[in-house]
């Protein structure tokens, strides 16, 4: 196995889910953070923005994970390489996002 094709799982998991909260947010009518919004990532983005930078999110995940190598779903190695890159940008985007939607905050009961 090459050890690139982990690499390249890993980033196809970090961008397939990294394309959920804009392409949701977008097709939803709602604005969300981007890159290109005034400030990167701070600022708003519009609905329609978001739609289509979740959908370049998602290509770029299929190609990364379909198009090299030869991914395989029953190989553990495979699923544990995509699922940690889904798993570590979740996080980061939760802390990042959280701070402009109240999700860093601890809830009170």
């Amino acid at each position: 196995m090459n050890w690139l094709w982990l690499v390249s799982y890993f980033f196809g998991g970090a961008f397939a889910a990294n394309a959920i909260p804009h392409f949701v947010s977008g097709t939803t009518g709602r604005p969300f953070q981007s890159p290109f919004a005034k400030p990167p990532g701070q600022g708003l983005s519009s609905a329609t923005v978001n739609v289509i930078w979740g959908f370049l999110n998602a290509v770029v995940g299929y190609l990364l994970v379909t198009r090299v190598g030869a991914f395989d779903p029953r190989a553990t190695t495979h699923i544990l390489a995509f699922g940690l890159g889904a798993l570590l940008i979740s996080i980061v985007s939760a802390r990042h996002f959280g701070q402009f939607h109240g999700g860093n905050t601890p809830s009170r009961r």
